[in-house]
């Protein structure tokens, strides 16, 4: 290692102008590069997609090593909901329900109004079939009465969405055994606790391995082919600020969500993208005011599940959705316009004594002990003006939402935002409001790749032999601008499979 090349900027490497993030170091080698490589691919991260690529390119007699940056096996998997979605499953049979990708391809493109990558959103339908039918094959198991239209997200016009019973573990326990067969036959090697700092590259600019450390010695691994399958960087929040433009609010990723992948791309002259299209969940309880946050309490916001009994307002005080809109994506890009991504459930003492937990878990006696020791997303008052003052939200905005929403019940006329469900008007007894803040659980900025999944530099010529799959390619590109079911982790189980399928090609 004789040599080491800064990156001009960030920006140069077309990543978001006035980005922050420091620029990556990248290794070239002096030495003769010519050399046989010892492994034909290199897997960084044993998760949602670099599980199934290791499995696939061993079972094709690939020389397989794989980069694990913690102690376990599947990355996200053990927080993942590991709902899936594809056409022509065995569960799809079961049911007699007639599908096809390019139908798949079509919902989803529906659902988030063109905004993922087609190209990629193309391949990942395509492949699903065969990967959800090989795990059924492993083991794994739908909960009863699935495959369903949807859960928590818009649905889908034909039943192609399912899980496990054990959530994302279900689909790590389907392939464990698979991954341990190709480590006990040494066609698999794994290197726990090793994390990947640098990638190498010949003076070509083709990638030819990865350096990587362990226990503080570092060493270089030389492979045919590197594949990052790093995940995002919902845990990073300086990194996930600079790409999406809006604060990471919550800790909810997996800690080792740190973006090392991205910027190992960005080091040989990759490209981010997505991060504009970040749209957050339609809102958490956190915990405290300093982000990102722990979630305290779930916010039953789904009409199906619980209508809604109170008022959503912004900081101005104004409601800005239907707040029984049937659309989680339409309450979801509501949010997304609002100052930042925050919103307050205002309700009475009326509504709190007769309305259903909005708060999932949380019983009454709960509810009144953080209204009375003082949670920070919890505010009470005797009039409304007091509430707004405390509660940080504009009192003349508050005031005129409250009088319009009242005035419209009151005289049976149809409400300003089209709401159905109004069971009571405001006012009774004492003030309450609950604030709420937008949520993600991952990165939508992702590496740039074409349809093979090679990454891609700004001028739109590959890195050759590096790859990219899962969560760093960013949801953006899977999902687009909207939460589509089952795209990141259907798409990161069947193109890392798609990866090694096709490990030994040219």
């Amino acid at each position: 290692m004789k040599r080491r090349v800064f990156l001009e900027s960030l920006a140069a490497g077309g990543v978001v102008a006035g980005s922050s993030l420091g620029a990556p170091l990248v290794w070239t080698r002096d030495r003769d590069m010519r050399q046989r490589a010892e492994w034909d691919l290199i897997v960084l991260g044993a998760g949602t997609a670099g599980m199934p690529a290791a499995i696939f390119a061993a079972q094709a007699g690939a020389r397989v090593l794989v980069i694990e940056a913690t102690s376990q096996l599947g990355g996200t998997l053990d927080r993942s909901t590991g709902q899936v979605s594809g056409s022509q499953t065995v569960w799809q049979r079961t049911k007699g329900i007639e599908d096809s990708p390019q139908a798949h391809y079509a919902d989803h493109m529906r659902i988030n109004r063109s905004t993922s990558d087609p190209a990629l959103t193309r391949l990942f339908v395509e492949q699903a079939p065969a990967t959800l039918n090989w795990l059924a094959g492993e083991g794994f198991t739908v909960l009863d009465g699935d495959p369903v239209r949807g859960k928590g997200h818009d649905p889908f016009l034909v039943a192609r969405y399912q899980s496990g019973p054990e959530r994302g573990r279900s689909l790590l326990k389907a392939m464990q055994p698979s991954f341990e067969r190709e480590v006990a036959k040494g066609r698999i090697v794994i290197r726990h606790e090793t994390s990947a700092v640098e990638l190498i590259v010949d003076a070509r600019g083709a990638v030819r391995g990865v350096v990587v450390e362990s226990d503080g010695r570092r060493e270089d691994c030389l492979g045919a082919r590197v594949l990052i399958a790093t995940g995002g960087c919902a845990a990073n929040p300086t990194m996930f600020a600079d790409l999406h433009g809006v604060p990471l609010t919550t800790a909810s990723a997996r800690p080792s969500s740190q973006g090392q992948g991205l910027l190992l791309a960005l080091g040989v002259g990759g490209v981010l993208r997505g991060g504009e299209k970040y749209v957050p969940l339609y809102g958490t309880l956190l915990d405290g005011e300093l982000m990102p946050a722990g979630q305290d309490g779930s916010f039953q916001h789904d009409p199906e599940r619980r209508p809604p009994w109170e008022i959503h307002v912004n900081a101005r005080g104004q409601r800005f959705v239907r707040e029984d809109h049937p659309s989680h994506e339409h309450r979801q890009q509501a949010l997304a316009r609002q100052p930042g991504h925050r919103l307050w459930v205002v309700f009475d003492s009326a509504i709190l004594d007769a309305a259903p937990s909005l708060l999932g878990k949380w019983n009454r006696e709960r509810v009144d002990a953080a209204f009375r020791d003082g949670h920070p997303m919890f505010t009470r008052a005797e009039t409304l003006a007091t509430l707004a003052l405390r509660a940080g939200i504009d009192p003349q905005g508050l005031r005129q939402s409250v009088e319009t929403y009242n005035l419209a019940l009151r005289a049976g006329a149809t409400d300003p935002l089209g709401r159905l469900h109004r069971p009571l008007p405001l006012g009774t007894g004492a003030w309450h409001a609950i604030r709420m803040s937008g949520w993600t659980v991952m990165s939508f900025a992702g590496i740039s790749v074409d349809a093979s999944l090679r990454v891609l530099r700004a001028d739109g010529q590959v890195v050759p032999n590096l790859f990219a799959a899962g969560e760093a390619l960013g949801a953006g590109a899977l999902s687009g601008n909207a939460y589509t079911n089952g795209s990141m982790v259907t798409s990161a189980l069947a193109l890392g499979r798609f990866m090694g399928l096709r490990a030994l090609q040219a």
